[in-house]
C-alpha cells in the first residue's frame, strides 16, 4: 500500500495577472488568475488556503491617486501656508518624497527635523560609530544642518547614494519655499523654530502628536492630509497620505480606501466555482528587518488594511523542537512521532504562558502572511502581484 502522508508544509506562490488598471473589476481578475494557475500548474485550492492580494493593484484598481498640487492646497487649506515644521519624516525617494514637495509647495518655510541616526524604520543619517565618536547624545542633543556637517560631513544611504540632507533641502527649495534643516528626535524641539507642524511618523504619530499637541502646538499628521478628496482627488479617510507611494514625479498613489468588500467578494468567488472555504487578504510592507542596512520594512501603517475573518487573531503553536528537547527527549522515531502529534491533537486554544509555546512568533496572522507575501511578491518586476499561501495552518498531524 502507497504511503499517502503529506510531505509538503506551507507553499507560497506568487500568481501572475494581467497589469491592472482604474476601473478593472479586481475581484474577477484576482479570482480568475488563481483558478488558471491551479489548472495550469496542476494543484488544488483547499480550505483555509490564503489568496493575498498587493495593497498597489487595489489602489490602481481603485484609481487612488493625488497630485502635488492637491497635497499643497490641502496643507495650505488647514495650516494657512506660512512656517511649518515638517518632523520625523522617513528618507525614501518612493515614500515620501513627492510628499514634501506637495507639503513644500503649501507653505512659505519649512523647517525640516529629521531624527537621527536614523529615521524611523531604520534608514540611517549617520552611523552609530559615528555618533559615539562625536560624543553626541541623539536622545536630548539638537544639531543644526552646519553642526551635522561639521561632525559627520557627507553621508550617502547605503543603498540608494543618496544625501538625504541635501535631497530633502533642495527638494524644498525648488518648490519655492524656505527650507531649515535641524536635527534631532525630541518633538518638542521643532516647537524652538515654529507652533505649527506636520508630524510625519508612522507607526509613533498618536504619542508624537499628543506630545506636541499638550505643548500648545498646532499639528497634523500625515494620516490627516488627504483624508477627503481635495479637488477631485482621491484620498483616504483612515490614513490619508500615510503607506502612499510615488507614481510619476508629481503623483502619489494612495494607500486603498476600504476594501473588505473586495476580500469577501473574492472569498465568494472562489467558494462558488470550487465550494473551498478560502481567506482572503489584501497586504502592504512586511513587517521584518533586514539585517545588513538595519531597515525596518513597514512603511506602510499597517501589513494589511483588509482581510476575511478567518485571519483574525495569532498562531497557537506548540514548538516541536521543545517537545522533542525536553518531554520526549527519550523517544525516537515512531514513538516520538506519535507522542509529539498527540500533543498537538491535544493543546488547547490558549497557549499563552505554556512553556512548549515559547519562540512560537505570536504575532497577528496578517503580519506574518503578510511578510511572506511581501518576501514572494518582491517589489520589482516579478509580476506576481497576487499570493497564494497554502497549507499555512497545517500542522505535523495533517
Amino acid at each position: 500500500m502507497a504511503n499517502t502522508e503529506r510531505r509538503v508544509g506551507t507553499v507560497s506562490r506568487g500568481i501572475r495577472c494581467p497589469i491592472i488598471r482604474e476601473g478593472d473589476d479586481l475581484a474577477a481578475i484576482v479570482s480568475e488568475s488563481v483558478l488558471l494557475a491551479a489548472e495550469s500548474e496542476g494543484f488544488e485550492l483547499r480550505d483555509r488556503d490564503v489568496i493575498s492580494v498587493t495593497e498597489s493593484v487595489v489602489a490602481r484598481a481603485q484609481g487612488n491617486y493625488a497630485t502635488v498640487n492637491d497635497i499643497a492646497a490641502d496643507v495650505k487649506a488647514k495650516l494657512g501656508g506660512g512656517t511649518v515644521g515638517v518632523i520625523f519624516p522617513i528618507l525614501s525617494r518612493n515614500r515620501f518624497a513627492i510628499c514634501l514637495r506637495g507639503i513644500a509647495m503649501g507653505v512659505s518655510k519649512v523647517v525640516l527635523m529629521l531624527a537621527y541616526p536614523s529615521d524611523e524604520v531604520g534608514n540611517e543619517l549617520v552611523s552609530l560609530d559615528k555618533i559615539d565618536a562625536a560624543g553626541v547624545n541623539p536622545y536630548s542633543d539638537v544639531l543644526s544642518e552646519a553642526k551635522y556637517r561639521e561632525l559627520f560631513g557627507v553621508n550617502k544611504h547605503e543603498f540608494t547614494g543618496v544625501d538625504y540632507v541635501e535631497y530633502y533641502a533642495n527638494l524644498v527649495r525648488e518648490c519655492g519655499a524656505e527650507v531649515e534643516v535641524v536635527f534631532a528626535n525630541q518633538p518638542k524641539a521643532i516647537l524652538e523654530y515654529t507652533n505649527t507642524v506636520i508630524n510625519c511618523s508612522i507607526h509613533t504619530r498618536a504619542r508624537t502628536k499628543r506630545i506636541l499637541t499638550e505643548a500648545g502646538a498646532r499639528v497634523l499628521n500625515l494620516d490627516e492630509i488627504l483624508n477627503a478628496p481635495v479637488n477631485g482627488s482621491g484620498c483616504n479617510e483612515k490614513y490619508g497620505l500615510l503607506g502612499s507611494n510615488k507614481a510619476t514625479e508629481d503623483k502619489v498613489k494612495l494607500f486603498p480606501r476600504e476594501c473588505k468588500d473586495l476580500v469577501l467578494d473574492i472569498q465568494k468567488r472562489v467558494f462558488d466555482a470550487t465550494g473551498k472555504h478560502v481567506e482572503v487578504m489584501v497586504y502592504g510592507d512586511g513587517a521584518f528587518k533586514d539585517p545588513q542596512g538595519k531597515i525596518w520594512e513597514l512603511a506602510d501603517p499597517v501589513v494589511s488594511p483588509a482581510f476575511t475573518d478567518g485571519l483574525v487573531g495569532t498562531p497557537n503553536e506548540l514548538k516541536l523542537k521543545y517537545l522533542a528537547d525536553n518531554d520526549y527527549k527519550d523517544l525516537s522515531g515512531e514513538a516520538l512521532k506519535e507522542a509529539i502529534s498527540k500533543s498537538i491533537r491535544e493543546k488547547g486554544t490558549n497557549l499563552v504562558g505554556n512553556m512548549a509555546s515559547q519562540g512560537t512568533t505570536p504575532r497577528q496572522l496578517t503580519d506574518l502572511i503578510g511578510s511572506l507575501c511581501d518576501l514572494t511578491s518582491g517589489s520589482g518586476d516579478k509580476g506576481t502581484p497576487i499570493v497564494l499561501v497554502q497549507g499555512y495552518f497545517d500542522n505535523y498531524t495533517n
